[in-house]
């Protein structure tokens, strides 16, 4: 038997109420609870019986993770270590509120797919020590649980930490969760993927309920073979052509990424090769200047490197943009506050 409420589905959870003295619409009044309402006591939930409650204040836990550090950088960005005592491993949340203090709408919220990473791109800290893991659908679905008892979400990322299309099944059980009964609709999710073509094929074909970004890094293939090692060999020809086709299955633009690296991917030549690269095709890139992390021989792009580039992207055609990191002084890059914690 499953050891907590969100591992069980709705049949499950059913015959669990059932067996434990309550009826069948019972289990429908907790979940409605905890995802719709996002109340995480069941002491709460006072339309349940007594005897049902207790029991399954006694047996079932809603949530199986437990924070174990939590950091709060100067611009509010809150940064969670998630620790799973029963299957082990620990994953990070971030939870990043509007830059402007008077924009009341919600955070964005960073959640994770995997235990570790198996992409091993050289300046991430997600990669440190490869892929331990994939997460089950329900420990994805109750970071999204976490992160709104924190505060209030107006959109979510996938873009913590492992890689979102090698735990697809799991990814998309938890996103349809968090659409149906959290309430976060399908273009207010964006899932952030390395860009597997076999992968993205079949995702642009099961009706997703995502938005998509694809983490390019690079318009040259040498160097993205060196910058995304899992990937070494796929042309980036053949993504981009995955992602004309999520285009035109799915009518939604992709935002491709590039984290800006000093001196290695962020000079004109690259900002004329990407250019050439995305010549017509209906996207927009995320330019995003690297966040330094303890250990790794990269650095941030010099001061204006960021907005020249995207203005050579933008005269050349392109609709792009600079988002600069946020949290600095929390660990707030994938994987250093896992890093930080592991080391001591």
């Amino acid at each position: 038997m499953a050891s907590t409420l969100l591992a069980l589905d709705a049949d499950a959870l059913a015959e669990w109420v059932t067996t434990h003295g309550g009826q069948a619409f019972h289990a429908k009044i907790i979940r409605s609870n905890v995802l719709e309402r996002g109340v995480l006591d069941y002491g709460q939930m006072t339309s349940l019986p007594a005897d049902l409650r207790a029991a399954l204040i006694a047996e079932l836990p809603i949530l199986s993770s437990a924070e174990t550090t939590r950091t709060v950088s100067r611009d509010k960005t809150i940064k969670v270590l998630l620790q799973f005592p029963d299957r082990g491993g620990s994953v990070e949340m971030v939870h990043i509120p509007p830059p402007d203090k008077a924009d009341t709408r919600g955070a964005t919220l960073c959640v994770s797919t995997q235990v570790g990473c198996p992409v091993g791109c050289p300046f991430c800290a997600s990669g440190i020590g490869g892929l331990e893991r994939n997460l089950e659908a329900h420990e994805i679905l109750e970071q999204f649980l976490i992160g709104r008892q924190v505060g209030p979400l107006r959109r979510a990322v996938v873009m913590g930490m492992g890689e979102p299309l090698l735990n697809m099944e799991a990814m998309n059980t938890a996103l349809a969760a968090v659409h149906d009964e959290m309430g976060l609709g399908a273009r207010k999710i964006t899932v952030s993927t390395v860009g597997f073509p076999d992968r993205l094929h079949k995702a642009a074909r099961q009706k997703p309920r995502f938005e998509l970004a694809i983490s390019l890094h690079t318009a040259d293939d040498a160097q993205r073979d060196h910058l995304v090692p899992a990937m070494e060999g796929v042309a980036i020809e053949d993504i981009l052509a995955a992602g004309d086709d999520w285009f035109e299955q799915t009518g939604r633009e992709i935002t491709y990424e590039i984290a800006l690296l000093g001196g290695e991917n962020d000079t004109p030549w690259h900002a004329e090769r990407l250019a050439e690269r995305l010549a017509g095709r209906r996207c927009m890139v995320n330019l995003i200047p690297w966040n330094p992390s303890p250990g790794m021989n990269f650095r941030r792009p010099e001061l204006g490197t960021p907005e020249a580039f995207r203005d050579d992207l933008i005269a050349r055609g392109l609709v792009a943009t600079v988002r600069w990191s946020r949290g600095l002084d929390g660990d707030a890059a994938c994987g250093q506050l896992r890093q930080r914690v592991k080391q001591g």
